[in-house]
């Protein structure tokens, strides 16, 4: 029987300008339906996740409760907040509109409509025996450093994971780790760099090539043959 209480925040606040459209990207629909409730769908039918924070834009507030929450009848969406100008600030804010008691919380961009049943659980596993995992995939191509338009170091392949979401914590230590980073005022380009850097180790768990992020309209085409593929 389950004793922990697991929560997800779904990361819905950025503008998706790169994609174009009348709507941030998020809620475009994807096959049948917005691209965000994808992943909403999944939190809301896992037994692993107990509520979930979305986290919208301030302008998109009244918009994500009537046509994404109540429309698609969202019961563990519990709390909908308003995000910051940065993923950072969105992130917080999600932990922070978080109830107390919390035992694990996986952070999740909208903008990834392909997470499995069978990750989720991989990862809030590895997560509850570690304190913080997160899924990614081995990168494919040779990986440079480069300044200035020369190369200054080549990088091991087989040493580079490309980080993907959810990223799975215990709920203390990611909220420490963000509450310190803001006093600091330093940026991260995800959960798990900050959690590296205030609390301790981050563990790797297999995610897929599927689960990528939509950010441009090439990878709108992309997800549309995979949805077409899902569906057939």
């Amino acid at each position: 029987m389950k004793t922990t209480r697991n929560i997800a925040i779904v990361v819905a606040a950025g503008s998706g300008s790169r994609m174009g459209g009348e709507l941030p990207k998020q809620f475009q629909k994807l096959g049948d339906k917005p691209i965000v409730v994808h992943s909403l769908e999944l939190f809301e039918k896992s037994p692993l996740i107990d509520e979930v924070v979305l986290v919208v834009s301030s302008d998109y507030l009244v918009y994500a409760s009537q046509s994404i929450v109540d429309y698609y009848n969202f019961d563990k969406v519990r709390k909908i907040t308003s995000g910051g100008k940065t993923r950072q600030e969105s992130v917080l804010a999600g932990l922070t509109a978080c109830p107390r008691g919390i035992d694990l919380v996986a952070i999740h961009d909208a903008a990834r409509p392909f997470l499995t049943s069978f990750m989720l659980e991989q990862v809030m596993q590895k997560a509850s025996e570690t304190g913080a995992a997160i899924l990614a995939v081995p990168a494919k191509d040779s990986i440079k450093m480069g300044e200035n338009g020369i190369i200054v170091k080549s990088l091991k392949r087989d040493t580079i994971w490309i980080a993907q979401t959810p990223q799975v914590f215990r709920f203390d230590g990611i909220l420490d780790a963000h509450q310190r980073v803001e006093a600091s005022r330093n940026d991260a380009t995800d959960d798990s760099e900050l959690y590296e850097q205030y609390i301790g180790q981050v563990s790797l768990v297999m995610g897929s090539y599927n689960n990528f992020k939509i950010t441009m309209p090439a990878d709108f085409i992309l997800a549309q043959e995979i949805q077409r593929g899902l569906n057939a």
